[in-house]
């Protein structure tokens, strides 16, 4: 039996590695996953790098490893069961909605058999989520609650440590002018690493093919991402140390230029494997109880982690292969050319479109607020915004983007979403800096440099009000609308039509 390691699955302490320490590992790096979608080159050098040092690591403890670089998953498993006729593999359940029935075709047609088992990446079985979630509705803030009496994280007994659950209203802080947060880690690439990206450079050369706009990735920043296990330890002990007393109060602002606040940094690392969700979960909550971090930030860093990301893992899986294609409002727009080529005067955009083709991130905040919202109002198909955000982020996989892009950003399948997170500039003035140095005027949502947020919005409403006007979470806004005239929504609608002729044009 070959114990078959999977890029995104790169754990040596628990599943099938840990449970056969003796027998041989297969890894497969297939130039083909690379292809798959226009990818940024750093989520291509970061995985690849990390599968080859993961190699590395394996070797050195003395484990025999098979490491086929190959053109496909096919071509690398029948050189596989060739030096090895009638193997069984196993591996390691997939995330990806028909990834198992993907592999084992792909094993099949090579003449060998897989084993699966569970994926110990998280907190929460499938199992464990199907109990609580049966007969019932996705709720978020119950799961959340669940969860820490599951596991005892942040609990007194069978209370919440501090009294609350969380702590939103302490969570929402622009900061001062002067603050200036933790410069975040950076990771120099060594010679492995440095190969590999000249490798994606040269083999995939930046480009987004087969999206409507041609071209490729703005010339990308250094490589910084952690690429090792010990890397990755370094990043959770940089931010700990470093970033998470004022994670809490900050963790929704967005500023120009500051790219990552004081955020974890730690998804990649989360989602290859090279870093668990418990040891993040109790390295945070041992700062608390050791007085370095406050009850704010460590309790909302843990929602992020055991709540939000088990959740939508979970989501996805159930809510497959509906979810992706999802588009309840029927919104029929085509993406924006500015997501690709950050070419727009709006600030906020610029700014985080600029940041993603350099870096291949931007916080969570900026995914929602800014990138979502604007392709929610605008009416952006779900899908083309959910490809363009698996395509452009270090940290994403489909079971991450599906939830938060097609249901969480644009309300496309209302599987746990109870209204739109539709905002106007009113959100990103309250939450940034952007507004001051922006040409769009933040107070206008109609006529010339109206910033195209406000306009966008109450055409937003209007165009969804049968969908909307019901729903009692949206009643506050829908009492605004009823105060507009004829004559303004006249000329809201004139204004909505030449923020899209723009946008088209590419000149917004």
């Amino acid at each position: 039996m070959t114990v078959w390691v999977r890029g995104d699955h790169l754990v040596r302490n628990r599943g099938p590695l840990a449970r056969r320490p003796d027998e041989r590992v297969l890894l497969v790096e297939a130039e083909s996953f690379g292809r798959r979608l226009p990818y940024h080159p750093h989520k291509l050098t970061l995985v690849f790098s990390a599968m080859r040092h993961f190699r590395d690591a394996l070797r050195e403890d003395g484990r025999a490893v098979d490491y086929r670089q190959v053109d496909t998953f096919a071509d690398g498993l029948a050189a596989h069961f060739e030096a090895h006729p009638e193997e069984t593999l196993v591996t390691t359940e997939p995330q990806t909605h028909g990834g198992r029935e993907r592999i084992e075709s792909l094993v099949a047609d090579a003449g060998g058999e897989v084993e699966f088992v569970p994926d110990e990446r998280f907190c929460c079985s499938p199992e464990q989520f199907d109990a609580w979630a049966d007969g019932g509705q996705y709720r978020h803030e119950e799961f959340y609650r669940f969860m820490r009496r599951e596991t005892g994280y942040l609990m007194d007994g069978g209370e919440p440590v501090g009294g609350e659950w969380n702590y939103d209203d302490r969570n929402r802080e622009t900061p001062p002018e002067d603050w200036e947060p933790a410069a975040p880690p950076a990771f120099d690439p060594d010679e492995t690493t440095t190969a590999v990206a000249e490798w994606v450079e040269t083999t995939f050369d930046g480009g987004y093919e087969g999206q409507p706009y041609g071209g490729s990735w703005a010339d990308p920043e250094p490589f910084r991402w952690p690429v090792t296990r010990r890397q990755a330890v370094r990043a959770l002990d940089h931010f700990v140390e470093h970033r998470l007393a004022e994670f809490g109060p900050y963790q929704d602002a967005m500023r120009d230029g500051e790219w990552a606040m004081s955020h974890s940094l730690l998804s990649t690392s989360l989602n290859l494997g090279l870093l668990l969700p418990e040891e993040v979960i109790e390295r945070a909550i041992a700062a608390y109880e050791d007085g370095d971090a406050p009850l704010n930030s460590v309790e909302g860093f843990v929602r992020q982690i055991l709540g939000w990301r088990e959740f939508l893992r979970h989501v996805y899986r159930r809510e497959m292969p509906e979810l992706a294609t999802a588009n309840q409002l029927g919104a029929d727009a085509d993406l924006p050319e500015f997501y690709w080529t950050g070419e727009t005067e709006m600030a906020c955009l610029s700014d985080v479109v600029d940041g993603v083709r350099e870096r291949g991130y931007s916080h969570h905040i900026e995914r929602l607020m800014v990138l979502s919202n604007f392709g929610l109002l605008y009416g952006v198909e779900p899908a083309q915004l959910n490809r363009w955000f698996h395509a452009g982020y270090v940290d994403a996989f489909h079971w991450v983007t599906t939830p938060n892009v097609v249901e969480m950003g644009l309300y496309g399948a209302g599987v746990f979403a109870t209204k739109p997170y539709a905002s106007s500039a009113n959100y990103v003035d309250k939450m940034s800096d952007y507004c001051s140095g922006c040409p769009y005027y933040k107070t206008k949502t109609t006529g010339e440099r109206a910033c195209p947020f406000n306009t966008l919005y109450w055409d937003f409403l209007k165009r969804n009000e049968d969908d909307f006007r019901s729903n009692h979470r949206m009643g506050l806004m829908y009492s605004h609308v009823d105060d507009k005239g004829d004559e303004e929504w006249d000329a809201i609608s004139d204004r909505a039509e030449e923020v899209r002729t723009m946008a088209d044009r590419g000149e917004l």
